[in-house]
């Protein structure tokens, strides 16, 4: 039974933070759009839609904002925010991949090699270097040596100047695999293969069932954007010719691209009402 044919009987639930909702609210229908900074009630409505406590919404806020990802100014008695230059230069990185419709495909046979070592110093650089190194579609293959499929751009993985150590340690290289090389247990060792169909299979079964809804298109929207962002962390493009010959990949790409282009147009417009009436309390 296929994803599609299970969705209706076997929904999964899927467990989504809410930065992550925002991020995806934000990259979706608010990076350069042009709005004015957006009060809390806004972002609070929209997070209770969703299923997230006042608290939980208002912790959230005052998290992104303390890391930087938002500005936090105020109007009377209303907080308002708006993306910090970081955040926006981030939300625009991922843009391409995000909105690529092939983003699970590299040419065949490209590969890149990446070495690098973390200095003692800079042990609080680990987080934040690994999910860039996920991003970008590199697994580990043993302590300081990743592969990724296709070519990656190894200087923006490392471009800031607090990773500016690290670039200096870190060697990159264009390759193929040796003749002979078993590149379906390469995968494997590199990447849990069997955790990325089953993400696929996940998101497969859980935006079909999507195309029979109506309304609350900006809510719908962010839930698919977040679930999206997960997937494209999840699935760095393995390669379709080393993998099983139903490979969920580009159902999954044709999928979201249909949801979105068929939610967006409503999305933009209930974001804009939502702002109208907030604007019409000051």
């Amino acid at each position: 039974m296929t994803a599609e044919q299970d969705a209706s009987q076997n929904p999964r639930p899927r467990p989504r933070a809410p930065q992550q909702l925002l991020f995806s609210f934000l990259g979706s229908v608010v990076l350069d759009r042009g709005y004015p900074p957006i009060s809390s009630r806004v972002f609070l409505h929209l997070l209770d839609d969703l299923g997230v406590a006042e608290a939980a919404g208002r912790a959230t806020l005052a998290r992104m904002t303390r890391k930087g990802l938002l500005t936090r100014v105020r109007e009377g008695r209303t907080a308002r925010f708006f993306l910090s230059p970081w955040a926006e230069d981030l939300l625009r990185e991922a843009k391409p991949r995000v909105d690529s419709p092939t983003p699970f495909t590299h040419p065949n046979g490209e590969w890149t090699l990446l070495s690098y070592s973390m200095p003692e110093s800079r042990r609080d650089l680990r987080h934040q270097i690994r999910a860039r190194l996920i991003w970008a579609g590199f697994g580990g293959l043993r302590d300081g040596l990743w592969i990724a499929p296709g070519r990656v751009d190894i200087a923006a993985v490392f471009e800031g100047p607090e990773f500016a150590e690290l670039a200096e340690l870190a060697d990159g290289f264009y390759s193929v695999p040796v003749e002979g090389t078993d590149v379906p247990k390469l995968l494997h060792r590199a990447w849990d293969v069997d955790a990325i169909r089953a993400e696929h299979e996940s998101f497969l079964a859980t935006w079909t069932p999507d195309r029979r809804q109506a309304g609350r298109p900006l809510t719908r929207l962010t839930l698919l954007g977040a679930d999206w962002l997960q997937l494209l962390r999840t699935d760095p493009g393995l390669p379709a010719e080393h993998l099983p010959g139903d490979w969920p990949a580009a159902r999954s790409a044709a999928l979201y691209r249909e949801r979105f282009d068929a939610l967006e147009p409503d999305a933009t417009d209930q974001l804009r009402k939502l702002l109208d009436a907030d604007a019409g309390r000051r």
